[in-house]
């Protein structure tokens, strides 16, 4: 990573802080921290589970924690146990808390105008153009790649919707009952891998690595949330499924993939991949490839 670039990000960092007003010690001149202010804007008039608050702002237990109760004393906020799970605890906004979430988005639609109003058209739309391609770089920057179970609830969220999706696009439909065997057990550390990629807490994408035999793997289970296409989360997936094979010794991946996945088509031959006779018999697929690594 190049020095240069580095003080540019760190640059930009110093300038936002400043002119949103983040140094100051009320944020909006609402008298309260920055921190309780962003809060109360994700908890929302329909509230929201501790649990998801956390992992959407990157923030660890104890400090929500303290921010809560400085909203339940100042009597913005009540918390409340989920109806279906007596350990899931919800924030809610009160009468009070809702006024005040009114008040911060007025204070902030006229912050956005004071930063819009000195500029021509032109400079408003290229500001607004250049804001919304931080913002997707910033969330592909923060998406987080891990090893998960593939039965836990992330994991079974990504493969139904995978699955979902495949039924939709294929010409012929999807049932993986007929599709060659990618099970649970066969996903499991020591003779597979299942990678898991979040996005503010949330499952965003998925990948995994059949191991053959001692030097072979297959990747399984390549999909990409439709919301957060466009933002590298299948590069960074297939990286992290071609690094844990290289780990385990594995010198040949192989996968295959159906016609009407172009996309996925695309990003395996810019990944080195080549495309072989077919090695298998899986009957939802057109191209079979292969890569040494």
């Amino acid at each position: 990573m190049e020095s240069g670039q580095v003080q540019e990000v760190r640059r930009f960092n110093r300038l936002v802080t400043q002119r949103i007003g983040a140094l100051e010690a009320g944020y909006l001149h609402r008298g309260r921290p920055l921190g309780e202010a962003r809060l109360l804007y994700e908890i929302g008039v329909d509230g929201g589970e501790v649990r998801a608050l956390r992992a959407k702002l990157g923030l660890d237990s104890g400090y929500v924690s303290r921010l809560l109760r400085s909203l339940e004393k100042q009597g913005l906020v009540q918390m409340r146990g989920d109806a279906g799970d007596g350990r899931v605890r919800r924030a809610v906004l009160t009468p009070k808390g809702c006024n005040e979430l009114r008040t911060y988005d007025r204070a902030s639609d006229a912050l956005a105008a004071s930063i819009l109003a000195p500029l021509s058209l032109t400079q408003r739309q290229r500001l607004v153009a250049a804001m919304g391609q931080v913002e997707r770089l910033i969330h592909a920057a923060a998406v987080d790649i891990r090893i998960e179970a593939p039965d836990s609830g992330d994991a079974r969220w990504c493969l139904e919707a995978y699955f979902s999706e495949l039924a939709a696009r294929f010409e012929t439909g999807f049932d993986p009952a007929k599709s060659n065997p990618a099970e649970a057990s066969e996903l499991t550390p020591p003779v597979g891998y299942f990678v898991l990629a979040r996005s503010d807490g949330r499952p965003v994408g998925c990948g995994a690595l059949k191991l053959k035999d001692g030097k072979t793997g297959e990747i399984k289970r390549m999909w990409t949330a439709p919301t957060s296409r466009g933002l590298g989360v299948a590069r960074r997936v297939l990286a992290a499924l071609e690094a844990k094979a290289a780990e385990v010794g594995l010198t040949t991946l192989r996968l295959e993939t159906n016609a009407a996945l172009l996309e996925a088509q695309a990003l395996y031959r810019r990944s080195g991949y080549r495309e072989v006779a077919p090695f298998n018999d899986e009957p939802y697929a057109h191209h079979w490839f292969e890569k040494r690594i």
